[in-house]
């Protein structure tokens, strides 16, 4: 179903946003990773918060999802591959399915990583974020997993049970991996090619392949959307939280420092009212 917004990303700024675009009674839509794989989640005590000092992150994300949940927010698991504009519309690509919605929110946290040798260059030729999006595209031909998210042993077994020849690496024993995929520990790497993907180098060592599945917790903004302006490296908002791209609004540690909740969440609910804003004025037109 269509929503009037969708907030890209569970965290304190995207719970704030859509709490905030709930209020103004317009729907919403959340998508992230479970909430509990925040870096915030495993801190033991938060004492700058206002008014609730002394409470683990876990408490915090805790009482924040349960109040998106009680104010009416829809949650959906997964990664955000896209954010198409389209009119007035916005289309959001989550692995192979499309959610629609007239306004976006980024709270997409910081990206901790940059890209890989290579990765850029090879996107489409054999470098792929999405496993059931194109693991089809490679069955029966060696394929390696480069597992940088929670849920990637599960999308390494997707592409094993559809036919491809699955090599997992990562920089950590990966929990959940099928005993039958090899596994690599390694951290430093580069994937290989010129015209298409020919392989990738994991600290030194050659893997040939044809396909790169690079799945990490969440895309950068600036790939989600392009033509997004950044500032510093960071998604640049003026004080409504817009940002260059109208119908589009970025809230939290994506903006740029401080990285704290408390600013998070200030910015979440401006961000959430002025997407419900905005889409009252189109109405109006």
């Amino acid at each position: 179903m269509p929503y009037d917004v969708a907030v890209i990303g569970g965290g304190p700024a995207g719970l704030s946003a859509a709490v905030n675009v709930r209020a103004r009674n317009r729907t919403v839509l959340v998508v992230g990773n479970d909430y509990r794989e925040s870096p915030l989640y495993r801190a033991e005590q938060v004492d700058n918060y206002l008014g609730l000092p002394g409470k683990s992150g876990a408490e915090l994300l805790e009482l924040c999802h349960r109040h998106a949940e009680e104010m009416g927010a829809a949650f959906r698991k997964g990664r955000v591959l896209n954010v198409m504009p389209a009119g007035d519309r916005f289309y959001l690509g989550i692995g192979s399915d499309v959610e629609e919605a007239g306004a976006v929110v980024l709270a997409t946290g910081v990206s901790r990583g940059r890209k890989f040798p290579g990765e850029e260059a090879l996107l489409g030729r054999g470098v792929s974020y999405c496993a059931t999006c194109d693991g089809m595209l490679y069955r029966g031909r060696p394929v390696v997993v480069v597992g940088l998210a929670p849920d990637a042993p599960e999308e390494a077994a997707f592409l094993q049970s559809i036919g491809c020849r699955v090599t997992y690496v990562s920089g950590k024993e990966p929990q959940g991996l099928p005993p039958e995929i090899p596994f690599v520990r390694a951290v430093r790497l580069e994937v290989l090619g010129e015209e298409k993907v020919t392989g990738l180098l994991a600290d030194g060592r050659e893997l040939p392949c044809e396909g790169v599945f690079l799945l990490r917790h969440a895309i950068p903004p600036v790939d989600l959307l392009p033509g997004l302006a950044l500032e510093g490296g960071y998604v640049a908002v003026d004080r409504e939280m817009r940002t260059n791209i109208p119908g589009v609004f970025a809230a939290g540690d994506c903006t740029g420092l401080p990285l704290q909740m408390a600013k998070a969440v200030g910015e979440g609910l401006v961000a959430g009212q002025k997407a419900a804003e905005h889409l009252d004025a189109k109405e109006r037109e």
